[in-house]
């Protein structure tokens, strides 16, 4: 039986194609991934495109009690990887909507 992947490879997971990062998701979270997949759509991106640049922005953005959620959804989640693409697709989300608003 194969472990939930660690954090490192999550941030490995951004070298990887659309296709692998759907093929794990939909066995690990089916409706993280449909979740993600329209996420991309909606901008127009492929869901590896997608998560590379909301992984940038949180490493970029993410102050403190941030950092400090998902260090702790880590430690308390079933799959460190889905947790770490949830929590990055969120912020990504909330940091881009005052953005879609002007």
């Amino acid at each position: 039986m194969r472990q939930s992947p660690t954090l490192g490879e999550f941030l490995a997971f951004n070298r990887k194609s659309s296709a692998e990062l759907r093929a794990w998701l939909q066995r690990q979270d089916p409706a993280l991934i449909e979740r993600l997949a329209k996420e991309a759509d909606v901008r127009g991106e492929s869901i590896a495109h997608f998560l590379r640049i909301a992984t940038a922005d949180f490493m970029a953005e993410a102050d403190e009690e941030t950092w400090a959620s998902l260090i702790s959804a880590l430690r308390d989640g079933a799959d460190p990887g889905a947790v770490c693409v949830a929590r990055v697709m969120d912020f990504r989300v909330r940091l881009e909507q005052p953005r879609q608003r002007a």
